[in-house]
């Protein structure tokens, strides 16, 4: 079995999305004052790799913890778009994909969606209820085409439009 981060690190001053909140994690407490350590993290629901819930997009969607927590894992493939695609298996790109795919993905049948897609076919995705998740990396170290399990859990926010996750690749040998 190979596991696969799939995850950027956070840090402060990392790169986001044009108007969203910049990042700042700050030392709290520390061994030496406190024996012990806290940070606090400061940032926006979409920073870094993350989920997006219906509700980001599309008023009156479900929101992440109205989600069923199954909904965040399954089997998936790395998939280019001029290949034939799975049915019923999370895809994700390297690739850029747009809107002009929409169809394709939704007769696909994925639970989830992520890697290179535009705004425009995420909102697409997101209001017809699949998951999308953005900002991934080390896709290209999974060979296209092979199944494997895929993991992205969001923090439990109530309301929640979105979270980070650390999202991994479990590739059975």
């Amino acid at each position: 079995m190979k596991i696969i981060d799939l995850s950027i690190p956070l840090y402060t001053g990392m790169d986001v999305f044009q108007g969203d909140p910049e990042v700042s994690i700050d030392v709290v407490h520390t061994y030496e004052r406190d024996t012990w350590e806290l940070r606090r993290l400061d940032m926006g629901s979409h920073t870094g790799t993350h989920v997006d819930a219906f509700s980001h997009m599309h008023e009156g969607k479900q929101t992440l913890d109205e989600i069923p927590i199954e909904r965040f894992f399954g089997k998936a493939q790395v998939v280019e778009v001029c290949q034939d695609w799975p049915k019923e298996v999370g895809l994700f790109f390297i690739e850029e994909i747009g809107i002009e795919e929409l169809d394709r993905i939704i007769n696909s049948n994925p639970g989830f969606v992520g890697g290179n897609i535009s705004e425009d076919l995420e909102r697409a995705l997101l209001g017809k209820e699949i998951i999308t998740y953005t900002n991934l990396i080390n896709l290209e170290l999974i060979p296209k085409g092979k199944t494997f399990m895929f993991y992205g859990l969001p923090l439990n926010i109530k309301s929640g439009d979105g979270s980070p996750v650390r999202a991994i690749a479990i590739i059975e040998n």
